[in-house]
């Protein structure tokens, strides 16, 4: 009979190696000894300051306080990503719009996405025709109010902006506290048995380590996975073309006016991100190596930036690698973070996905024996979940129109679209994206692709049939009355909810009964420490 798994060494720190300790603390109790090895001299890169709307789940499920979250990590409230400028209208004006975390409602018993596209919803876009998302965003408002519970206005899903380095930090303290242990050391050696299973660890000053389980979290290195298993890595460049990055804090334009959601706008050869943490701002340039220099690169990114860009800046390039290894879980070694993989940062899932990989350990947690039928299970859902995100992400590129850099040409012309995405382009053509046309629903369901097709406008500018075939029938009467009850209570909604900048010094504990945010003091610029801080990708 198999033995039961008594130990999980995770080797590297960084936000992977934290959530995997931590996370993992909290639910298999002490029973498994869980072990984290840090190198003291390798830097981590931060997998991401934005998150997704299972954010909040995870922190709870880590027993962290929330209000100590939101001050030690820096964080503010994300209700969406807004995109700017990936596409333009018919006199070539940018076109901005929102993937929401929210989901449409049906109107006699149709998307609303139809009846928006037959009847279209006057100076509204898409998402102002049903949620007040974007005009909480333009308010400066966040998703929630001052009442908690008793808040009568429509509930607004949400994740977080955080600092990545604090947060990692925080998750690190949290671990330690609740016993895992914690060894600074670097990996000499990885030692195979006959089976070729990771046997034990040779540490530099600490000897060996012997291994049940081990996670890799070393980064684009791959240390386990790929240094010693030898596990191929499978190259998404033919899908997507952005291969560097550069990053670089900058102060708030107005900290008294914080945006609660991220933003993306397109530049001259891929697109600018744009994080508001409570404290600073998170930008950075992802872009294309084959059609910008990192010089190129640094002086459009910096000339984007403006005066907002601090004085004599000099923004850090990162390499990096998109693709994944062909397999996550190789004989007794799961690689999570950026060792598992990377999909360039457009929407924020680099954390989600190792929270993902770390449940989905938990619920195919193996015995001494590793049996197959459980490491494929795991690897196939693995594998969904990445081909999943790429094709969201191509998605952007694909159904881009703008003409004015050989970029944009390219990337919906030259890149491969993968078969699964084709197929659905295909169906989407006559009729919007539905609940049976995608494989997988890890993060992105059939209402998030329509809010980018409707969002960029690809109807009205010749993708597809030129009307839709419906078969229930639509009426502009009903659709008049939604747009006009909607409007009412998006006003109803901007009025209810909390100013984010005061919500967060509330829940920071900064904020005193009855005192107004006006008369706290503005939130300094970044500091030194900050500025010279190992970057983060988005």
């Amino acid at each position: 009979m198999a033995k039961p798994i008594t130990s999980i060494t995770i080797v590297g720190g960084g936000t992977a190696g934290w959530l995997a300790g931590t996370l993992l603390r909290s639910k298999v109790g002490s029973r498994i000894k869980i072990t984290l090895i840090e190198s003291p001299n390798v830097p981590t890169v931060g997998v991401g300051e934005a998150t997704v709307p299972h954010m909040p789940v995870t922190i709870k499920d880590m027993g962290i306080d929330e209000q100590e979250f939101f001050r030690r990590c820096n964080a503010s409230f994300k209700m969406g990503v807004m995109f700017r400028g990936w596409n333009v209208d018919h006199k070539g004006k940018p076109i901005d719009y929102m993937n929401p975390f929210t989901s449409a409602p049906a109107l006699n018993g149709v998307d609303i996405g139809y009846h928006f596209r037959t009847y279209g919803a006057g100076k509204r876009d898409y998402i102002q025709s049903f949620s007040p998302l974007i005009d909480l965003l333009n308010a400066h408002k966040c998703p929630i109010s001052f009442n908690g519970k008793d808040d009568p206005m429509p509930k607004a899903g949400y994740a977080y902006h955080l600092d990545a380095g604090k947060f990692a930090g925080l998750l690190a303290e949290t671990g330690r506290a609740r016993g895992v242990e914690h060894i600074l050391a670097d990996v000499d050696d990885v030692e195979l048995d006959e089976r070729g299973y990771v046997a034990a660890l040779q540490l530099r000053d600490h000897g060996r380590h012997p291994v049940d389980l081990v996670i890799d979290c070393t980064g684009f290195k791959g240390l386990v996975i790929r240094g010693a298993l030898d596990e191929p890595f499978e190259d998404y460049g033919e899908y997507l073309g952005n291969d560097r990055a550069m990053a670089l804090p900058i102060p708030h334009v107005d900290p008294m006016k914080l945006p609660a959601a991220t933003s993306s706008s397109a530049l001259g050869a891929g697109w600018v991100w744009n994080v508001p943490l409570f404290n600073r701002v998170g930008t950075g340039y992802v872009f294309s190596s084959a059609h910008r220099t990192d010089d190129q690169a640094r002086d459009e990114f910096l000339a984007h930036l403006g005066s907002r860009a601090p004085d004599g800046a000099e923004p850090r390039v990162i390499p990096i690698r998109v693709g994944r290894s062909r397999r996550a879980w190789v004989k007794n070694c799961i690689a999570l973070g950026l060792s598992g993989g990377f999909i360039e940062p457009l929407e924020s899932t680099a954390i989600h996905m190792i929270d993902m990989g770390l449940r989905w350990l938990l619920r195919y947690f193996p015995d001494s024996d590793y049996d197959a039928a459980t490491i494929n299970r795991y690897n196939q859902i693995s594998d969904s979940m990445f081909n999943e995100v790429r094709d969201f992400i191509c998605l952007h590129y694909l159904l881009g129109n703008r003409t004015d850099d050989p970029y944009w040409i390219d990337a919906r012309t030259q890149l491969k679209v993968p078969d699964s995405l084709a197929a659905n382009l295909d169906v989407w053509k006559r009729r919007l994206p539905g609940p049976l046309d995608l494989q997988t629903v890890h993060l992105f369901g059939h209402q998030t692709f329509q809010a980018v097709l409707l969002g960029k406008r690809v109807y009205e500018q010749g993708f597809g049939e030129p009307e839709f075939n419906v078969a229930q029938g639509l009426s502009e009467k009903p659709w008049k009355e939604f747009l006009r009850q909607t409007a009412a209570r998006n006003i109803a909604t901007v009025k209810h909810k909390a100013d984010h900048r005061t919500m967060l010094l509330a829940l920071r504990g900064e904020l005193k009964p009855g005192q107004k945010a006006a008369s706290l003091p503005g939130v300094a610029p970044p500091s030194k420490e900050e500025m010279d801080a190992e970057p983060m990708l988005f």
